[in-house]
């Protein structure tokens, strides 16, 4: 029997992060695409199902953004100086399968993480959301990330295994395996079903 605590839906938001185009266009060949669209799609009926939140994190840049970004910035100094990711660039929308609605939360990004250059944990507060169950690509970029700070704002989270990919297979595996279950727990969209109705 599961020792997984139930999820209360009106205290639960699912965080649906950089599942847009240009994003899953980094995932390896052989991965899934379609069975991971698949998964996060009844992930979020599931949840909109029970009453719960739907809240969305895309990364996107606007020209200010691009300039405000320092060189020293390993990761996002290349983007800056190729001007890629531009906000109104269709693929950095929110992939049209996953389309957010107008009751969701929706922010932009500027970094890896969801909360650190949003006000997403603001939004989340006002709804009195206390637990995460975290959807994203990359697990070693926007999921880690995510789930390290949320952690430190002493959310409760749930890290949907078969809702996260990354580019590097052996990364994201050790992160599934041994670094996400120190801060989290981690579930499949099946297991969410199960404990979104005992909630």
């Amino acid at each position: 029997m599961s020792t997984t605590p139930a999820l209360d839906p009106a205290h639960t938001a699912l965080l649906v992060m950089d599942y847009q185009p240009a994003i899953l266009a980094g995932l390896p060949e052989e991965s899934d695409r379609e069975a991971l669209l698949d998964a996060v799609e009844g992930a979020i009926a599931e949840v909109r199902a029970h009453g719960g939140t739907i809240a969305y994190v895309r990364v996107g840049f606007t020209e200010d953004d691009w300039e405000a970004i320092p060189a020293a910035n390993k990761t996002f100094a290349p983007l800056a100086e190729y001007r890629v990711m531009h906000h109104e660039d269709p693929v950095t929308a929110v992939h049209e399968r996953l389309a957010p609605r107008e009751d969701d939360i929706v922010v932009r990004k500027l970094r890896f993480g969801g909360m650190s250059t949003t006000d997403l944990d603001r939004h989340l507060r006002e709804r009195g959301i206390t637990t995460l169950v975290v959807a994203g690509v990359s697990t070693s970029g926007v999921v880690l990330s995510t789930v390290i700070d949320a952690a430190d704002r002493d959310y409760r989270i749930y890290v949907l295994s078969d809702g996260v990919a990354d580019p590097d297979t052996e990364v994201h595996d050790v992160l599934i395996h041994r670094v996400l279950p120190t801060r989290s727990h981690v579930i499949d969209t099946a297991e969410l079903r199960t404990l979104l109705k005992a909630g």
